[in-house]
């Protein structure tokens, strides 16, 4: 919601400041220009964007508005893993086999739906178990597996954000193109009264203003938004490989989830003593 509250102040700044100083806001009302910038933006991102990245790019725009990250969503995460340490430690590990072979079926992966519903994690986390439940592998090639995971996941998440970025540092352009295509038109009746040319002067001068506001107050702040956010999902898949790693070197399940637990940033990180709270109350339970 903060994102939304930032649209908002940026909104109300720029277009209250200019009533402020006597502006009238129906001067700027050019559906000509936005048809112009806005099209122009829209066809270069067909143009330059493949369909699944197009994709990703909605569902990246449509999750600036959610939570994020929190230190529950973390605590989750930290208490599943105990769970499934734990089991592997009771039963091996083919006792894990009945939930990650069908992690939507699993009584385990349900009492953490919000997990579940992350279809990446809990692709990344099943699948490194079955690993795990196959056969035999040493650690350093467990770490090297799970790296090239995490390496073309995250250049997979790269891809939107680049594209949104391109169109902000091209609509700045396109305010351009819009200007001038104005000016072509303000020249075509110079010779009209005076009121007619600077209206024809005032709607082109908006189209520059319009990409401008637009790449710098909208859209270069919503790619950095999911920049963020992106790195907020590499720790979070970073906290699940140390945690896997050091179970499988041999730690107990509580130890291997601290290891996992000091991957968190510590805005979001929650406590030593929350987490061993919650995986005795767990463990009882």
């Amino acid at each position: 919601m903060i994102a939304l509250a930032g649209i908002l102040v940026v909104a109300g700044a720029v277009f209250g400041g200019y009533v402020m100083e006597g502006g009238h806001i129906l001067v700027l009302y050019q559906p000509a220009e936005f048809v112009i910038i806005g099209g122009a933006a829209v066809g270069s991102i067909l143009i330059s964007t493949p369909m699944g990245v197009l994709k990703a790019l909605f569902r990246d725009l449509s999750s600036v508005l959610s939570a994020g990250y929190s230190k529950q969503k973390y605590q989750n995460l930290l208490l599943l893993l105990y769970e499934l340490f734990s089991i592997a430690k009771r039963d091996g590990v083919l006792g894990l086999e009945a939930h990650v072979e069908d992690p939507k079926k699993s009584s385990l992966f349900k009492k953490y739906p919000e997990f579940q519903r992350d279809h990446h994690a809990v692709s990344f986390l099943a699948d490194t178990m079955r690993v795990l439940i196959t056969g035999s592998v040493n650690t350093h090639d467990l770490d090297n597996l799970m790296d090239a995971d995490l390496e073309t996941h995250h250049e997979e998440k790269a891809k939107p954000v680049s594209s949104l970025s391109s169109v902000g540092d091209a609509l700045p352009g396109l305010g351009i193109v819009a200007a001038v295509l104005g000016v072509v038109i303000t020249m075509g009746a110079i010779d009209g009264p005076p009121e007619v040319i600077g209206h024809k002067v005032g709607a082109a001068l908006v189209g520059t203003f319009l990409g401008i506001l637009l790449s710098y107050g909208f859209v270069q702040p919503l790619a950095s938004n999911i920049q963020h956010r992106n790195a907020d999902s590499a720790r979070y898949f970073a906290c699940m490989k140390e945690g896997i790693l050091a179970f499988h070197k041999g730690a107990a399940p509580a130890i291997a989830v601290e290891f996992a637990r000091r991957n968190i940033f510590n805005e979001v990180r929650p406590s030593f003593t929350d987490v061993e709270a919650a995986c005795r109350k767990q463990k009882s339970g």
